[in-house]
């Protein structure tokens, strides 16, 4: 499944900074438990920027191998070198993943010509759905509606992860692109609005330390039922906020620890929190219940 409740899930390490496959297969049960309807192994969240290839392959192999058919697995599969994701794209769909999510290559800013050709490279070694991933705000590129329209047409190509929070182009896109064109929220703030405006899910930050909660959220949402929907992200919408106070994965990582699911270990460049904001995730933590810093 391409749609719904969809967790971008954190990439546990160890000590000493190699993947931590033990509390890896923890948090892939913890959603299976919750019902969430897919997971994206090694996105954004997943410091796929720091994996090596190697890793980023056993990563997926790892996830779709513990999911074993209880939840769909969706892996990133975007670089700035479209050689590099055709590669990991090839390995990752031997690994039997269910779809890909493929980023707007990053830094070197191609053209429309280089998008397509790009997105179309992806397309052309696997037989699996790929989902377009905009997040002006890493990438410094933006694939507007219209571009959208244009990159629909490549083979496998069936939908997009918005990140910009910019919930008017749920509309533009479905005018251009048809109702059956997959719409995903990559903003977990301003999710709840981009269903109701006709979204199909969201892939989520959040989801990975309140899975039911945003699943129900979720499940509202995308059948229109705004009044369900509107409570549940307003107990929902500080822990949306908690999680971007410094850059993501750093503050769900430090939940996630604080809840004892998984270690806060990161790799260089990314640290963890700064102290004061260290002190605001715990408080976020236990004003939702999902820590109890009085307990003896």
């Amino acid at each position: 499944m391409l749609k719904g409740s969809i967790v971008a899930l954190v990439t546990p390490f160890t000590k000493y900074g190699n993947v931590d496959y033990s509390e890896l297969e923890f948090l892939v049960e913890q959603h299976i438990k919750a019902g969430t309807d897919a997971i994206v192994a090694v996105g954004t969240t997943g410091e796929s920027t720091t994996l090596t290839h190697e890793e980023h392959i056993n990563v997926v192999n790892a996830v779709v191998e513990l999911s074993a058919g209880r939840i769909s697995v969706i892996a990133g599969n975007g670089s700035n070198s479209t050689s590099e994701a055709v590669q990991l794209t090839k390995k990752m769909t031997q690994a039997g993943v269910d779809g890909f999510l493929n980023v707007t290559p990053y830094y070197n800013k191609p053209s429309m010509a280089g998008l397509m050709a790009h997105f179309e490279a992806c397309a052309d070694v696997t037989d699996k759905p790929q989902i377009l991933y905009n997040v002006p705000g890493r990438t410094c590129s933006d694939m507007t509606p219209d571009i959208i329209e244009k990159l629909a047409q490549i083979p496998g190509v069936v939908g997009v992860k918005e990140a910009t929070g910019d919930v008017s182009r749920v509309a533009e896109i479905k005018k251009r692109c048809g109702n059956g064109f997959i719409l995903l929220s990559g903003d977990d703030p301003t999710s709840r609005e981009f269903m109701l405006a006709g979204g199909h899910g969201v892939i989520s930050v959040t989801a990975n330390i309140a899975p039911e909660q945003v699943k129900a959220m979720v499940d509202a949402a995308v059948k229109g039922d705004s009044e369900t929907a509107n409570k549940l992200d307003e107990q929902l919408a500080p822990l949306h906020d908690m999680l971007f106070i410094e850059s993501n994965p750093i503050p769900v990582k430090w939940a996630l620890a604080l809840m004892g699911w998984c270690s806060a270990n990161y790799r260089l460049p990314l640290t963890p929190p700064e102290e004061a904001n260290q002190a605001i995730i715990e408080s976020v933590l236990e004003k939702a219940n999902l820590i109890n810093t009085q307990e003896s």
